[in-house]
């Protein structure tokens, strides 16, 4: 199998809001938090990007975000689609900063002080977020095709735009596979070792971890925080933690450029261009993108 298998578990965070996580690797080693993108579930990691980082004397804790998988649904408004297109979240949305406070209560709630955090896409400026915020709660920052924010930097292709204003809501199984093949075959590679056979078991886990439904009102809210959060590039300016930005050169979801101008705005950040990375994480990705964590981490814990 080429996803991770996980042991699910559940806490109730001092918020009041429910998350489920899981964990691998000995409970007392060092801890790297994984944060996932938007709409993704924690069962997204491939099982070499973990067991890499496991074989290496880490603890990785995986999660899902809020409104995402089996984690708490949030009753705030999500975007309409004009709004989407306006890039105007809702007045009561919560931001990206909510998201980075789940994860530090969560971390707190497992008892971890300060842990490597590191997030792709969406989940890379979570992690942006929480090395600003909780300087303390960060040993090392990794962000991974992520972009500040601003609107000048790492947009989607018109293409990626194009298939995202057309996608429809799946109503069954598969199509809800359909769907995340067509995406991910346009901002994917296709033809990289084994990733279609897990996009498909992604998509089919994620269904039914979803309670075999569609709730694009869970994944618009996140839209939502994304976009009430704008431009963080004066955020970024206060990172102090030993920072490593990973972007491909193909990107078409986040582009390049998001990248470059993330890895700017950090004092001290190492920028790491992978070339021919998309916009995903197959299982020969994960052994470039554990190699690279791992050598920040060691280089910055030595």
């Amino acid at each position: 199998m080429s996803l991770a298998q996980h042991n699910e578990q559940y806490l109730t965070l001092k918020s009041g809001d429910k998350f489920c996580y899981a964990e691998h690797g000995a409970g007392n080693a060092d801890t790297l938090v994984l944060i996932a993108g938007l709409g993704l579930q924690l069962v997204y990691w491939p099982k070499a990007l973990i067991d890499r980082l496991v074989e290496s004397g880490l603890r990785v804790i995986c999660f899902d975000n809020r409104d995402a998988g089996r984690s708490v649904r949030s009753n705030t408004p999500h975007p309409n689609l004009l709004q989407q297109l306006r890039g105007k979240a809702p007045k009561d949305a919560y931001g990206i900063d909510k998201m980075a406070e789940d994860t530090v209560l969560l971390m707190s709630a497992l008892n971890v002080g300060s842990a490597h955090i590191v997030g792709m896409s969406m989940g890379g400026m979570i992690a942006q977020t929480i090395a600003s915020e909780y300087p303390e709660n960060v040993k090392s920052l990794t962000s991974i095709f992520s972009t500040t924010g601003s609107r000048r930097v790492g947009q989607p292709s018109y293409s990626t735009l194009w298939r995202m204003a057309r996608a429809k809501a799946p109503m069954n199984e598969k199509e809800a596979i359909k769907n995340y093949h067509a995406m991910m075959a346009h901002i994917g590679d296709d033809v990289a070792e084994g990733a279609v056979n897990q996009w498909h078991q992604y998509a089919r886990l994620a269904w039914q971890r979803n309670g075999a439904k569609s709730d694009a009102k869970a994944m618009f809210r996140q839209i939502g925080a994304i976009m009430k959060s704008g431009d963080r590039t004066a955020l970024l300016k206060k990172i102090t933690a030993p920072t490593l930005v990973i972007h491909g050169d193909v990107d078409r979801m986040v582009h390049p450029s998001g990248g470059a101008a993330t890895a700017k705005a950090i004092s001290g950040a190492k920028h790491q261009v992978l070339r021919g990375l998309r916009h995903q994480i197959d299982t020969v990705q994960s052994h470039r993108i554990a190699d690279s964590i791992l050598a920040h981490i060691h280089l910055h814990t030595e």
